[in-house]
């Protein structure tokens, strides 16, 4: 549910670039659609996470810079920016702190060796990073339609796929700690 409440606002500006075929349009749907967003996940959780403060207001700089000059080249940017800031945070988590970001987002539903967290953490610095890069590649490489298409289906099925990766890699420390925890048992 999270995640497709988390991709609500790119689906409206999806929907609304494919009916009226204008980013500015789109983009200026977007900026409400996504406080709308925050309204509610507010309301249904009384809270408002960190990254999706942050993203919130990208898409209101971005978005906002977008509608105001007209030039669409700004929120092709944003998710390049709001992914390497991410990037970065995760990264500079392993140096500040007791706990990588990842870790501290996840264990009270995982609970895995140090080691693990942090090489969870990494792969999700790089993911960010990739993305980021890939986001640049498209936008400036490609027509505004593929962006468009890629920002919604491309970006959605790389996170998908990363998110079922990161499972696996999971998996294998639940296997192996279920092993050990059996072989203490006996």
């Amino acid at each position: 549910m999270k995640l497709i409440l988390d991709f609500f606002p790119i689906v409206i500006f999806f929907i609304v670039y494919k009916m009226t075929g204008d980013l500015i349009t789109a983009t200026a749907v977007l900026i409400p659609a996504t406080i709308l967003q925050m309204v509610y996940t507010k309301w249904s959780t009384g809270k408002i996470e960190k990254m999706q403060l942050v993203t919130l207001v990208m898409v209101v700089f971005f978005g906002g810079m977008t509608v105001l000059l007209k030039d669409g080249d700004f929120i092709k940017w944003k998710p390049t920016v709001v992914n390497w800031l991410f990037g970065v945070v995760f990264l500079a988590s392993q140096f500040v702190g007791k706990k990588p970001v990842v870790q501290r987002i996840m264990e009270q539903g995982v609970q895995l060796p140090h080691k693990a967290w942090r090489g969870l953490n990494q792969a999700w610095v790089g993911f960010f990073i990739s993305m980021g890069v890939v986001n640049l590649y498209v936008a400036f490489n490609y027509s505004e339609e593929t962006w468009v298409d890629f920002k919604l289906f491309g970006m959605l099925g790389l996170t998908l796929v990363f998110i079922v990766a990161q499972g696996f890699y999971i998996a294998k420390y639940m296997s192996h700690q279920s092993d050990t925890t059996q072989q203490e048992e006996d």
